[in-house]
């Protein structure tokens, strides 16, 4: 490829995805793991959190505004014509218990966009396109038997002597910290806690793992532009005998902030370059860059508003599979996230005795 050319966006096809035949049974075994982070927790605490991303620090409600005059290989499924859709912002650490702050872990953002229209997945319920991202480019395993070994291994710390994990993430950060230095960025340490502590209103968010784009295939991206934001990026907290010291953080920045976040695409153009199967492989900017395809824009509100809380961390799930076929998850590690995630709603549905339901537009 000649410099500064592009390929051509990879055209979608059911083929490109293959499919492992065990796969049925490591599903099996991550319900079972995530049913042992959920039992747990909710025996410990006497309630039942998510079994990743358990603790919150900031929800927001905005709005999505989908550019106008896209090209054609980019107006494709929810982005296919400009349009305004209100979305809820959540904000996110990735343990299935809930840490104080000082145990420091990826971000996560959790993104629901109302009143959708268009053919839907399978069982998918409800109007809303979910997305759910971290701060990182990869995935921490290259497919689900390597997750499951992963998440056993985080089965086993939850819940455990909280004094222990918060010793054990400062080591963890120090030693990525000297990885990085050195251009190494290790995935797996920073999901054992050796991510940096840093303010999540400043991160820039990956879907990491691919998705059907219509009739193409692409991993999605929220990337703060405001000034106010920008300026908060890789800045990091102390959350020294402040549990929730994130949360405190966003809420007293959010009251002052106007956030814009562009939602940017990146088509696959070359499927051995631009892997579906292994998420590990980080997608070559240069090769396939990023396009903006619309911005979040929400206003200074209070982003720890009991209420909201209430709905949204008690009363809503987030899944990549609630959302439109035109963008289906693709690859085993998607496959995989189905029926854990619903197994884990309806466990939490079952133990708080709080049903959980998709948003309309007045929620």
């Amino acid at each position: 490829m000649e410099s500064g050319a592009l390929h051509a966006p990879v055209r979608y096809s059911p083929d490109v995805e293959v499919v492992r035949p065990d796969e049925g049974k490591t599903i099996e075994g991550l319900n079972e793991t995530f049913d042992t982070i959920l039992k747990t927790v909710a025996d410990d605490s006497g309630h039942a959190v998510r079994s990743v991303h358990a603790k919150a620090h900031g929800i927001l409600e905005g709005v999505l505004r989908i550019d106008a005059d896209l090209p054609p290989e980019l107006a494709q499924g929810l982005f296919a014509a400009p349009f305004e859709h209100k979305v809820i912002m959540r904000m996110s650490t990735n343990a299935g218990d809930i840490l104080p702050d000082a145990i420091s872990l990826p971000r996560g953002l959790a993104l629901k966009v109302l009143d959708v229209a268009g053919e839907r997945l399978p069982d998918a319920e409800g109007t809303t396109q979910n997305f759910i991202m971290v701060n990182g480019k990869v995935f921490q395993a290259s497919n689900t038997e390597k997750f499951l070994g992963s998440l056993k291994l985080l089965a086993k710390t939850t819940d455990r002597v909280e004094g222990l994990k918060v010793a054990a993430s400062t080591v963890l950060r120090g030693v990525n910290k000297a990885l990085t230095a050195v251009g190494i960025e290790s995935a797996t340490l920073g999901s054992l806690g050796g991510a940096p502590n840093v303010d999540p209103l400043g991160e820039t968010y990956y879907s990491v793992t691919p998705f059907r784009y219509g009739e193409h295939i692409a991993k999605f991206s929220v990337a703060p532009v405001a000034p106010s934001l920008t300026a908060l990026t890789g800045t990091e907290i102390d959350a020294s005998g402040r549990p929730d010291a994130i949360r405190e953080t966003v809420r007293s920045e959010m009251v002052g902030i106007e956030g814009t976040w562009e939602f940017r695409v990146q088509l696959c153009r070359d499927l051995e370059r631009q892997p579906i199967e292994d998420p590990t492989v980080e997608w070559n900017e240069e090769e396939a860059p990023f396009q903006r395809v619309g911005l979040i824009t929400v206003r200074p509100q209070d982003s720890w508003e009991p209420a909201r809380v209430q709905a949204v961390d008690e009363g809503m799930r987030f899944s990549v599979w609630t959302g439109l076929a035109a963008h289906r998850p693709l690859g085993n590690i998607n496959r995989a996230r189905n029926a854990p995630y619903k197994h884990s709603a309806e466990f939490r549905e079952r133990f708080n005795g709080c049903p959980i339901h998709e948003p309309d537009a007045g929620h």
